[in-house]
């Protein structure tokens, strides 16, 4: 279904592993940490957005669920868009759209209008620079990948310590209008990132012939469902995604429900944000260890089972200090999760099939994503008891643990082994030797074929012919 690539390295391009992949692990630290940062950045400028336009909160959070939803589910647009016309470019337009859905905001006259503008608009173009980065990490990255993607996830916290007091400081003096026209403005540097991303070349040789071809490719290659694998991690990634995200939501108001006052409340996310910080690029570095890399998927399953415990721990905090303690241990695990998701995903499917792996599983995390938090809030409007839905939200990411651990287990590790190549060709031999008591000299049987020629045509029948 289409062309092959343009920007794709060319076939047995050797990752460098440095020089210029700093530069290009620098510009996806940037981008992750506008496009997991400013769904939830945008939040400061909620109330101000409900006094203009006289709606309430959950029409405010649509503006953060649609940024959310663009950034996940046009994953295998994103892939297309990549296998057709390459990262760089991509990532470009993608940076122009992010801004110019922020500038177009600020003449909105109507909730629906922020919707399509800073929604649709600037969800859409954080969603062509987030999924090219990592595409162009993998290629710079190969022996230290896994401390690079742990490098670049740590731009999700630290951004989002940033640009939440940022986006205040912008409402308090310009109001949400001159807020989001200097936040287009940041968004800019996504273009600054995208020069970044200069493409592999491979070195010519000495006949001008640089004798690397570069691979074909479709511009969705659907075939990785055909790996047990990846079908899988895609699995146990969308059950996690259902109650991944919910904790971070609700530990405010679960702190408020105890009598904690606002500000001690809100404290939780920074100590939360501040030990992310810190957690990702050391799991990166201990994903990137030698024998700790050859199960990096044991380790992955580790981190989500560690979080979903930390889930159902959480749901039986009676006080401050136990929220406190909860987030420090769902930091941990929540850093470990984001550093190791892709880089679990590179090492499953390879570097070609990346592009279109990733733009589906992030296709299928956009309805999880979706799904997740509001049901975490129907129970709680339900039950009014938030010890519930730390329950659930814990349960469904051990259950996303169990999914990959045990599957990987008895259907990945434990398939029967493929005959060795070598081993084919030995039985063949074997079976077309001839016997070795059978065995006849070689300068006998030709006398033998020449003792007699053919005649007009005709056979001569001898003793032994006609045996």
């Amino acid at each position: 279904m289409g062309g092959a690539v343009v920007d794709e390295g060319p076939t047995g391009v050797k990752a460098p592993d440095g020089g210029w992949g700093w530069a290009v692990l620098f510009g996806c630290f940037v981008i992750t940490g506008f496009s997991y940062a400013f769904p939830k950045a945008v939040s400061v400028f909620f109330k101000e957005l409900m006094r203009e336009f006289g709606i309430g909160y959950s029409d405010t959070a649509w503006i953060s669920s649609i940024l959310l939803a663009m950034l996940y589910g046009t994953g295998p647009l994103c892939s297309v868009c990549v296998n057709r016309f390459g990262c760089r470019p991509v990532m470009l337009v993608g940076g122009l759209f992010a801004s110019l859905g922020m500038v177009a905001a600020t003449f909105c006259r109507s909730i629906i209008q922020v919707y399509l503008t800073t929604g649709v608009i600037t969800g859409l173009g954080l969603a062509l620079n987030f999924q090219p980065s990592l595409i162009m990490l993998n290629r710079y990255f190969s022996k230290r990948r896994p401390m690079a993607n742990g490098l670049a996830a740590a731009g999700s916290p630290v951004f989002l310590c940033a640009l939440s007091p940022l986006g205040q400081l912008l409402q308090d003096h310009y109001g949400w209008r001159g807020g989001f026209l200097i936040l287009g403005g940041l968004l800019l540097n996504c273009c600054v990132c995208a020069a970044l991303m200069r493409p592999l070349v491979a070195v010519a040789q000495p006949d001008g012939n640089s004798g690397l071809q570069r691979p074909s490719r479709r511009l969705l290659d659907l075939s990785v469902f055909r790996d047990r694998g990846f079908v899988l991690y895609a699995v146990a990634a969308s059950v996690m995604v259902l109650g991944l995200f919910v904790p971070p939501v609700f530990v405010v108001s679960y702190a408020k429900d105890l009598g904690v006052p606002d500000t001690k409340a809100a404290f939780l996310l920074t100590i939360l944000g501040f030990i992310d910080i810190f957690a990702r690029p050391a799991a990166g570095f201990v994903a990137g260890l030698g024998k700790v890399g050859a199960h990096s998927v044991y380790l992955f399953s580790f981190s989500m089972f560690f979080n979903g415990l930390a889930d159902l721990a959480g749901s039986t905090a009676g006080d401050y200090g136990g929220l406190v303690v909860f987030c420090i241990f769902f930091g941990i695990s929540y850093g470990m999760v984001g550093a190791l998701q892709f880089e679990v995903l590179m090492a499953i499917v390879g570097t070609h099939k990346f592009s279109s792996a990733i733009g589906l599983v992030l296709l299928m995390e956009a309805v999880a994503v979706l799904i997740g938090p509001p049901s975490g809030g129907k129970l709680l409007d339900a039950t009014h008891v938030y010890k519930y839905v730390f329950l659930l939200a814990g349960a469904e990411v051990v259950t996303s643990s169990l999914i990959l651990l045990l599957g990987n287990f008895f259907c990945i590790r434990k398939r029967p082994k493929e005959p060795q190549p070598e081993a084919v060709a030995t039985e063949e031999e074997k079976l077309h030797k001839p016997p070795t008591d059978a065995a006849m000299d070689s300068r006998e049987v030709e006398h033998f074929l020449k003792a007699e020629p053919e005649k007009n045509g005709e056979v001569v029948h001898t003793p032994e012919t006609s045996v």
